[in-house]
């Protein structure tokens, strides 16, 4: 699909763009060689509802699973969405949902059990799905797992920049810390360990409400968090960090009135693509699908 091309489908329309802006991902730095994946954009969706939240600032549970089948089906090129999910998952295969559950700004449930229900409708068995954050490494759904769904908030981070879907995986090493060097640059070394490397399916970027803005390690402001109302989901993980970091980068710009880097500056993003073979950080290897609303877009 080529970027600006307008596609119509079941919904009004499909606004594509691959935002062809070279250079760094508004702050972050350029890769320094280019992805093994360069041949090919990489498919990132980008879905936002309004609705996603009513008049109380209450997260609506229909509206937020609609909005992931419209971007899964979206992803998949399927007829709907639990033949998009389908196109994931076997009935045979054994599925670990990585989950984030910072009290602050946690994977939704919601958003968890949408999830749930599209994999069972794909006839993936209850006991072979479990979703989970800091037990993964002793739970014995993500030890035989053959399928990761990896889900979670954006947010700032004072060790790497962002918090971000390949930091996710920090969990899945016993000692987290090793991998706080330099920003977090080395995050993409864990997406290459034996009980990780090659199973990742699915990749949710949680934008609902992204926190863009804090100090310390420790660090919470609600006055720094906003209703973007939005998931961003892809097959890859670079591509899909890349997208939220540049809205987060643009927000905070607005927000301040002024250039405010993310700092650290997240490292990791480009340094998986250019290191570890990932995904696609640039831009122009990013083919941006946008669906819903498009208010404060930012991108």
């Amino acid at each position: 699909m080529d970027a600006g091309k307008k596609v119509i489908t079941r919904r009004d329309f499909i606004r594509v763009g691959s935002c062809l802006t070279v250079g760094s991902l508004m702050g972050l730095p350029l890769m320094g060689r280019v992805s093994a994946r360069e041949s090919e954009k990489s498919r990132v969706i980008l879905i936002r509802e309004k609705e996603v939240f009513d008049s109380r600032g209450q997260l609506s549970e229909t509206v937020l699973e609609n909005m992931l089948d419209e971007a899964v089906t979206a992803l998949m090129d399927a007829p709907g969405a639990v033949s998009a999910w389908k196109q994931l998952v076997k009935p045979t295969d054994i599925v670990g949902i990585k989950t984030n559950v910072w009290f602050h700004l946690p994977t939704p449930k919601p958003l968890e059990a949408a999830i749930w229900k599209r994999l069972l409708e794909a006839g993936v068995k209850k006991e072979n799905i479990s979703a989970d954050d800091r037990g993964i490494l002793g739970n014995s759904v993500f030890e035989r797992s053959t399928v990761l769904i990896n889900v979670r908030p954006m947010r700032t981070h004072h060790w790497s920049g962002l918090g971000t879907l390949l930091k996710n995986y920090i969990m899945f090493v016993p000692h987290p810390w090793m991998y706080h060097g330099n920003a977090c640059e080395k995050l993409g070394a864990i997406w290459q360990l034996p009980h990780v490397r090659g199973k990742t399916r699915l990749n949710i970027l949680v934008m609902l409400t992204p926190l863009f803005h804090g100090v310390g390690p420790h660090h919470f402001s609600s006055s720094y968090m906003w209703p973007y109302s939005g998931l961003i989901v892809s097959r890859d993980p670079v591509a899909a960090d890349a997208t939220g970091a540049r809205i987060i980068q643009a927000k905070r710009n607005v927000f301040f009135g002024t250039e405010k880097p993310i700092s650290p500056p997240p490292l990791h993003i480009a340094a998986a693509s250019s290191q570890f073979g990932l995904g696609n950080s640039r831009a122009d290897q990013i083919q941006l699908v946008q669906l819903g609303w498009e208010e404060d877009l930012l991108i």
